[in-house]
């Protein structure tokens, strides 16, 4: 029998391969973004006693109603957003599956899908997986003169037509760390405004910026949230990334369509830990102390490039920082980051594969993504590492 793939230019994503690269060479992983440090003991209390308490059956589909509530209470709270906490707020297996939900939910063959590159490298697949033709807008890149990327507005306005239907946002910004300022939300209200377009906002890193900066979530402004789906993480919040939780906010009418979804593609979250992470929120200080945390973290790793042959570039949020190895080396990202793995023991993740084809040139501005997400030692023990390269 022939098979005919839905994916047939898509292969093992680059931090599977990467990681494996790292595992197989013994090599300090600051590549994948997952911290090596465990989470709290609280919470991990929490879980244990939500299991002896007996939540070990199938929980209600959107999720338990106090995870619901605390989601409500923090969004209101920091966003003065009111969700209805029954109608409105999915818990989904991980901000993943509330993209590939949401996705799934309003994406139909023929439709266009306009993503902010460089992009994860979920968004993609999904669109397609639906039916629809991704659109890609590029940020401007670094230069030497402004060594930051940038927003193209404009592009994103030109890039909208009739058959927009969805336009895929992620501040803070993975990989380049850039985030959003309230007159980029300005911005943004006018570019959508009478379109009808759905705007799908991944804010995993909702809670990791820096310098005092102020996340603006969708979900600040009425008119964007109106027609928003807004996405969070908790395993990047609270260092449990192999839980696999998340949530989504959105209008009762767009909530009712992506639960039609998440119902069918995972149905539910396990009960234990979501019982345990609405007790651990009832204390706001473990998110509200996470940028400061962070931050640390990033002038640590940033302080310690500065010794080597790499050049660190800004990082304003999310627990990467991106480097350029020019004056190190001229070998193209991905050949690059497999180099430094096999030959130097420091895995990174190259930046050119959050862009729709890797091996083009204008993909290739020779850097490297970091995470930082990893205890003092092992940041300490990769910069030794680069330092003698």
């Amino acid at each position: 029998m022939k098979l005919e793939s839905k994916l047939p230019e898509v292969g093992t994503t680059i931090f599977t391969v990467m990681s494996q690269l790292a595992h197989q060479h013994e090599a300090i992983n600051l590549g994948q973004g997952f911290p090596d440090f465990n989470p709290d003991p609280k919470l991990l209390a929490f879980v244990s006693q939500a299991m002896k308490d007996g939540h070990n059956q199938y929980p209600p589909m959107p999720g338990v109603a106090p995870l619901l509530d605390a989601v409500a209470a923090k969004v209101q709270a920091l966003y003065d957003m009111a969700y209805n906490a029954q109608t409105e707020i999915t818990i989904t297996s991980g901000a993943t599956e509330a993209l590939m939900a949401s996705i799934m939910a309003f994406v139909k063959p023929g439709d266009e899908v306009i993503v902010i590159a460089p992009f994860y490298d979920l968004y993609l697949p999904a669109i397609k997986l639906a039916g629809g033709t991704p659109v890609i807008v590029a940020m401007r890149a670094p230069t030497d003169s402004d060594p930051s990327y940038r927003m193209n507005w404009q592009a994103v306005r030109d890039a909208i037509g009739r058959k927009t239907r969805l336009l895929v946002l992620n501040f803070p910004h993975n990989p380049t760390g850039l985030v959003l300022t309230e007159d980029d939300l300005d911005t943004l209200e006018t570019i959508v405004h009478g379109t009808g377009i759905l705007l799908l906002s991944d804010e995993a890193y909702e809670h990791i910026l820096f310098d005092g900066k102020k996340h603006q979530s969708l979900a600040r402004r009425k008119s964007l949230a109106a027609h928003a789906i807004v996405i969070s993480s908790f395993g990047k919040t609270y260092h449990t990334t192999g839980w696999k939780i998340g949530y989504c906010c959105a209008p009762k009418a767009i909530t009712a369509e992506i639960r039609k979804v998440h119902q069918f593609m995972v149905f539910t979250v396990s009960s234990p830990m979501q019982y345990a992470l609405a007790q651990y929120m009832q204390d706001p200080a473990p998110y509200l102390n996470l940028s400061a945390f962070y931050q640390k973290k990033r002038d640590r790793l940033h302080a310690g490039l500065l010794t080597t042959r790499f050049k660190p570039l800004p990082s304003q949020g999310t627990f990467f920082l991106l480097a350029d190895y020019r004056h190190l080396s001229d070998l193209p990202e991905a050949e690059f980051a497999r180099w430094l793995t096999v030959n130097h023991g420091v895995t990174v993740i190259p930046v050119s594969a959050f862009y729709q084809d890797p091996a083009h040139p204008s993909s290739n501005h020779q850097l490297a993504r970091f995470c930082f997400a990893k205890q003092d030692d092992t940041l300490d023990a990769a910069v030794a590492k680069l330092a003698a390269i």
